[in-house]
């Protein structure tokens, strides 16, 4: 599990309404004036602005404006995290399980990622959903990974789908249903999914949770291939090793005119 940052939320903090200081920062940040963003910020994050002490964060974090230092970056989330924002929370808990400006503690990772993922943040929820399952911070609880995967997966995560199918598929956690593993995997996969792509084409092609069908076991390894899973390519192979040369064909011309259904999300 790669935690990945919320560094965008100027953004989102735009659309909530913000005062004339908080957008002339915003302006200089989107303008790639950092050092201007920084010395809108600073003052505002100062006097306790919530959303200036969250972009200063991030401004410290890549060193935008100013030098990177991780320690001034976990400093400028807690005080945004304390207050409850769920960007901040989810930022400081990447740099506890990273160790970045911080002693390196799963348990305060898992305790920010909560606080987040309470708050509906896919991605926290993601990544609690990671941490339950692997055992890190907390017990080993893969009903618990389950639980936090599927609200994540609800939001349109695609890793959490295919995780989520993946349970399914295993029966950690929950009963074994591969049907329901390849609905999670087919969401993922048609999202862009690598894994959920070889994961899906391998049940197509055992048969399991969805009928036998080596022409759409060949789309999905191919297109997982293409995307650079390691396995897909020497599944596929066998599998096209039992196929006619026309299923094989039309296999392959699927695969090439293949289009995602919905966008790709996290």
């Amino acid at each position: 599990m790669r935690p990945t940052i919320w560094v965008t939320v100027v953004l989102l903090l735009a659309a909530a309404g913000c005062g004339p200081d908080f957008e002339q920062g915003m302006a200089a940040y989107e303008s790639g004036d950092f050092a201007g963003a920084l010395a809108a910020w600073r003052p505002l994050a100062e006097r306790g602005d919530v959303r200036a002490r969250f972009q200063m964060g991030v401004l410290c974090e890549k060193g935008e404006g100013t030098a990177v230092d991780d320690a001034a970056a976990a400093d400028w989330y807690r005080r945004a995290a304390d207050s409850g924002l769920a960007a901040a929370q989810f930022n400081l808990a990447v740099l506890y399980f990273e160790g970045r400006g911080v002693e390196r503690d799963d348990a305060q990772a898992a305790e920010w990622y909560t606080r987040a993922a309470e708050q509906g943040d896919s991605m926290a929820q993601y990544n609690l959903g990671g941490m339950y399952e692997a055992g890190h911070g907390v017990d080993r609880d893969p009903a618990r990974a389950l639980e936090w995967y599927r609200k994540a997966a609800e939001q349109g995560h695609a890793r959490a789908q295919n995780n989520l199918g993946l349970l399914y598929d295993l029966g950690s956690g929950v009963e074994q249903d591969r049907a329901e593993a390849a609905r999670w995997y087919r969401m993922a996969a048609e999202r862009g999914n690598v894994k959920a792509r070889y994961n899906l084409g391998l049940l197509y092609k055992a048969g399991e949770g969805v009928e036998h069908d080596p022409i759409q076991a060949y789309v999905w390894l191919t297109l997982a291939a293409g995307a650079g899973d390691p396995n897909a390519r020497g599944e596929r192979d066998s599998m096209a090793a039992t196929m006619s040369e026309d299923d094989v064909r039309q296999a392959q011309y699927q695969a090439m005119n293949w289009k995602p259904a919905t966008e790709t999300g996290p």
